[in-house]
């Protein structure tokens, strides 16, 4: 009897074991899947699994990358002061932060100066509606300098909605292309054409047409935003078309005569059979197509100077002062980390939308 009991313990501690794994390995993969998987061995250690080994996994995710920061650091702040310019010395690590930290004062500066405007003309508004309760009120829009962080959510507003539009052409274009041998054929000059063109060459262009076709004193959009957007969409829908063509045209031909043999219409086969089969393809493109509308931005809003990091860099460049480059190099940074974050962010949308070992 006590053998027996004794089994049946041993067995409901291996299954809660078991449980227990599978928990902290789906929760190790959504960590991963936005950049957080370094907190995967610190859960697995207070989950009390194997110190040892988690201890070896936190300093292959943690202590290596940031020994190589600090490495990165010190070579920047043993080498900066080494190369002169026109403008200084490079910056190193301490006067790049210390610039942040000014950007940031400055952006929190320029924001109360905005509520104080708005509190004035709120309080003028109720001086002139007490004494004519008739009378007619404006409230002007404030007209400041916008700050980094306005720059920042500009182009990130920018982006996002290039990268939209090209996704929405991309997508059925490159379905239509997988699917049809035809559709393929015509497609594929263009796309080899269009591919290689730089940004720069497009700009003019888009530039010219937004000015002839977006009129008016008061539009939906600024021109300066549609063309920085179109421009973007120009360059990134690419990767994302070929992508969605490969992934489509690799299907299982079987399951394809599958969705024929069970009379599927097409709208269903390509919303149940195409499109999950090829949406690993398809994020692929997307994550790449992302990255290169990023890139392309910057560089139009830098040649076009439109509002946005890129013109805040080409700004910067201009005017020369003692803190330009410890502020070129900020926004190089922020450039960068702006980049990791997005490609995370659709790491982080494909596994929510896709099934794989730990779904």
């Amino acid at each position: 009897m006590t053998s027996l009991t004794d089994s049946s313990a041993d067995l409901a501690r291996a299954e809660r074991k078991a449980r227990r794994a599978h928990s902290l390995n789906r929760i190790a993969s959504a960590l991963t899947a936005v950049g957080l998987g370094w907190l995967a061995p610190l859960l697995r250690l207070a989950a009390g699994e194997n110190p040892r080994r988690q201890g070896v996994e936190l300093w292959r995710q943690i202590g290596i990358p940031l020994t190589a920061i600090l490495l990165f650091l010190a070579a920047w702040g043993w080498a900066a002061p080494q190369v002169q310019t026109s403008l200084g010395a490079i910056p190193g690590p301490a006067q790049v932060w210390e610039q942040a930290t000014n950007l940031y004062a400055d952006h929190k500066a320029e924001r109360a100066k905005e509520a104080a405007f708005y509190e004035r003309q709120a309080k003028r508004n109720a001086e002139i509606l007490a004494k004519d309760p008739a009378a007619e009120v404006k409230t002007r829009p404030y007209a400041g300098k916008p700050t980094y962080l306005d720059q920042i959510l500009t182009s990130l507003k920018t982006v996002f909605i290039g990268f939209l539009l090209g996704a929405l052409v991309a997508v059925p274009l490159g379905v239509a292309s997988g699917l049809s041998p035809t559709v393929n054929a015509a497609l594929n000059p263009l796309i080899q054409i269009f591919k290689p063109v730089s940004p720069l060459a497009w700009l003019p262009l888009v530039t010219m047409v937004v000015s002839a076709t977006v009129s008016g004193n008061d539009p939906l959009f600024e021109k300066s935003f549609l063309t920085s957007a179109i421009t973007v969409t120009l360059c990134s829908l690419w990767p994302t078309l070929i992508n969605t063509a490969v992934g489509v045209s690799s299907i299982d031909r079987d399951l394809m005569n599958v969705g024929k043999v069970l009379r599927l219409s097409g709208v269903t086969m390509v919303r149940r059979l195409v499109l999950p089969s090829a949406l690993p393809y398809i994020f692929t493109g997307l994550r790449l197509s992302l990255g290169v509308g990023w890139m392309v931005l910057i560089a139009a809003e830098m040649l076009a100077q439109n509002p946005g990091l890129g013109k805040f860099v080409w700004d910067e460049f201009q005017n020369g002062s003692s803190s330009s480059l410890a502020r070129i190099m900020v926004a190089v940074f922020t450039i960068g980390l702006i980049g990791f974050l997005l490609d995370r962010v659709m790491l982080a949308l494909q596994s929510a939308v896709s099934h794989g070992p730990a779904r």
